[in-house]
């Protein structure tokens, strides 16, 4: 009989991965026993764990055991818990400042350069909504650009995306709702992966196009263009008023060429969804090896999901560049942990069912697997919600955990390219930003094939972390560089444009 493969991450366990099935009866791990099967990505425990007493793995706290836990026993939600325990910040101990390679020396990628010296990946023209009353004119908009064949005379545009959301009135007209769309809004128009932005609106919308243009301001011209459906004259006047502008705008927008260009213009948000036991072991480590690659040659990297970091936050403010940099991520903790109780949530509400069948047990698991992202550069600074990513290195952006609103957030910041680790199988793409999927087990991969651009499971069968994260950082120059993902290729990312939605709706 073979032996089953298991895994003890650190000295510090007393839980092992399986990462083949272990049947009731096997040996993983010398002198330990397995006294019932144990699923594929789960964990066994192979030192007695007393009720109450800390479960640990990645030499972490991931729980607390709700009963007593013999060596060879399975090790799940039947008697893993959470309960709340002092963590120490230690803020900055463990930052190491990162030589950063000289801009001649840097890999490049083929990216459309903007007169604002920001670096596009793609080169769409997007048609932003101020609210959800004037969403169906800009589809229209858009769908009527595509029948018309447009396109076709300017091969150097990517495509015309309609981007429109469920919101933009019966909120209040300023607060931290208010701003958070407002930055949104602008952040997608700024986007260096599009080019030329119509935005359209109804006309009495609490969100209105005016103040935003105010705000950042905006001239009217060849890369953003407004009008409302009420003062043009209802929605087919508006269709055709739409398309006059977008065909106006076409032209200049197609003379964008790409051309050679330094990796340190590249703004890499990081996701997770659907993970599972192997995330934090493959694929999420490995991004992390390739996030230090980007770092380390001027680049950026926008780890996100803050309720998915709870747990292992610790981990992150001992890496901050600054005292103050640890406090600001903290203080989101805070504020998330305020924000769950008042809307009668809590932070344990992660890890899903999905995350559960694949061997995830609590949130503090979770995170410490998902942090691993981040790899171990410096954390240079934290943002809020859609703010615009400025700093360079490993950053942070405060965003849900829910992956199509946290990436939307990561895109208003001004990401250009999007790596998306998963280990259930998550469908989701993400316009104007390419996302490149990254399986952390071979089966999805296989099941999923139409889905998922790279296979990390293969790191449980040998291949190295570093030789991983250095095939991922080369995918990452050639999608930049205009090499389509699974997800383009099946037409994903319009629907994906979900801006977060705080506060009430009234």
């Amino acid at each position: 009989m073979t032996t089953p493969r298991a895994l003890r991450l650190n000295a510090l366990d007393n839980v092992i991965i399986a990462v083949d099935e272990i049947p009731a009866g096997a040996q993983p791990e010398a002198g330990v026993i397995a006294r019932e099967r144990i699923p594929k990505g789960h964990k066994m425990a192979v030192a007695s764990v007393d009720a109450g007493a800390a479960v640990r793995k990645f030499g972490q706290i991931i729980g607390f055991a709700s009963r007593p836990i013999a060596p060879g026993e399975w090790v799940h939600e039947h008697n893993c818990a959470v309960r709340e325990f002092s963590r120490d910040y230690h803020f900055g101990e463990d930052a190491r400042p990162e030589t950063i390679a000289a801009v001649e020396n840097q890999p490049t990628f083929l990216g459309f350069r903007r007169k604002n010296g920001k670096v596009g990946t793609r080169n769409y023209l997007a048609i932003l909504t101020s609210v959800n009353c004037s969403a169906t004119t800009a589809r229209i908009i858009a769908r009527e650009v595509e029948r018309s064949g447009l396109l076709a005379d300017y091969p150097n545009v990517d495509g015309v995306i309609p981007l429109v959301h469920g919101t933009g009135c019966g909120m209040a007209s300023k607060g931290e709702g208010f701003d958070a769309l407002m930055r949104t809004e602008w952040g997608y128009a700024a986007n260096p992966n599009i080019g030329a932005t119509l935005m359209v609106g109804l006309g009495c919308e609490v969100f209105q196009i005016g103040r935003m243009k105010e705000e950042y301001g905006v001239i009217e011209g060849e890369t953003f263009q407004s009008l409302t459906i009420q003062a043009t004259g209802g929605t087919r006047k508006t269709v055709d008023a739409g398309m006059e502008r977008v065909r106006a705008m076409l032209p200049a927008l197609d003379k964008a060429r790409r051309e050679p260009t330094p990796a340190s213009a590249l703004l890499l948000a990081l996701q997770c969804g659907g993970s599972d036991g192997y995330s934090g072991v493959t694929a999420n480590p490995a991004l992390g090896a390739a996030v230090d690659i980007l770092v380390r040659n001027g680049g950026t990297a926008i780890l996100s999901e803050t309720p998915e970091i709870y747990g292992a936050e610790h981990l992150l403010t001992r890496r901050a560049a600054t005292p103050e940099i640890g406090r600001e991520l903290v203080e989101r903790i805070v504020w998330w942990e305020e924000y769950c109780a008042r809307n009668g949530g809590e932070m344990n509400n992660n890890p899903s069912p999905g995350n559960k069948a694949g061997g995830l047990t609590t949130i503090l698991e979770k995170s410490l697997g998902a942090a691993a992202k981040g790899g171990t550069t410096p954390l240079n600074a934290v943002y809020k919600y859609a703010e615009p990513v400025t700093a360079k290195g490993f950053v942070f952006m405060d965003t849900p955990g829910y992956d199509p609103v946290s990436a939307t957030g990561q895109v208003a910041g001004g990401a250009n390219v999007l790596a998306f680790t998963t280990g259930r199988g998550s469908a989701y793409g993400c316009k104007p930003t390419p996302s490149i999927k990254l399986a952390t087990n071979s089966d999805v991969y296989r099941r999923m094939i139409d889905d998922m651009d790279i296979n990390c499971g293969d790191v449980l069968d040998g291949v190295s972390i570093v030789d991983k994260g250095k095939e991922i950082f080369d995918r990452v120059l050639a999608v930049a560089s205009g090499a389509r993902t699974k997800s383009e290729e099946l037409g994903y990312g319009e629907a994906e444009f979900t801006p977060w939605q705080i506060g009430a709706t009234m």
